[in-house]
């Protein structure tokens, strides 16, 4: 057994990484801003990591591994963008993942072979108009995990998985109709949108000892929508 921080573990692709690495019998601690806990969580932490002023918790317990996946989808043509619309995004997204990271970098030292998980997006690496903020903001993350996976090689293991659209309560508005979802599912190759337990899955394997090789990587889990073309 192992244990595993899950940070936004109360909703979307946080909870499925919970459940999925509950039902393998790891110790699973969430954090979310939400005071309920999820079912698989031993133990739960109600925190704003997105606020600097909110104190994370402190623990002298080893943490084999960590997970970051806030998020946001701040679609907006650029013109339309705000400072305030580009600091939230960066906030949620990169500046979270700093700071819970380097609060818990000793707990995960202490585990001796850790690994680390953030979340990116497709739209890094394919340019896809409105947007900038979020794009900017998860560029930052995968910036991010290569520079710390070289810094804390070989003791920490640091990925990240760059979805397209998934269907969580994040993408809501994304997909309140039959038709934006048919719409949605026909913009990529594999003929539908993510699925939550589906990128969970991905997430346990990077944790995993199976991926101990793996370090440095932006693992793409996007229907091929950012590598393929189906059409001319």
């Amino acid at each position: 057994m192992k244990t595993f921080l899950i940070v936004g573990a109360t909703s979307g692709i946080g909870l499925a990484v919970a459940g999925c690495l509950g039902a393998a019998g790891h110790r699973v601690i969430s954090m979310s801003r939400r005071e309920e806990a999820p079912p698989e969580a031993a133990e739960h932490w109600s925190c704003d990591v997105a606020d600097a002023a909110t104190s994370l918790a402190a623990t002298d317990e080893p943490l084999d591994g960590l997970v970051y996946t806030p998020g946001s989808i701040t679609l907006k043509p650029f013109h339309r963008l705000r400072d305030q619309d580009l600091m939230a995004d960066l906030q949620v997204n990169y500046l979270g993942a700093v700071r819970v990271v380097r609060h818990y970098l000793q707990n995960l030292k202490q585990a001796g072979n850790a690994s680390v998980v953030t979340m990116s997006t497709v739209a890094v690496a394919t340019g896809m108009p409105y947007h900038a903020s979020v794009a900017g903001a998860k560029g930052a993350v995968e910036g991010l995990t290569r520079a710390l996976a070289a810094e804390l090689a070989p003791a920490i293991r640091v990925n990240a998985v760059a979805p397209s659209l998934v269907d969580t309560p994040l993408a809501a508005s994304l997909l309140s109709t039959a038709g934006k979802r048919e719409a949605m599912a026909a913009r990529h190759p594999a003929g539908t949108v993510g699925d939550a337990d589906r990128v969970a899955a991905l997430i346990a394997f990077l944790l995993s000892d199976d991926a101990a090789w793996m370090t440095g990587q932006i693992v793409a889990m996007d229907g091929g929508l950012g590598a393929l073309r189906t059409s001319a």
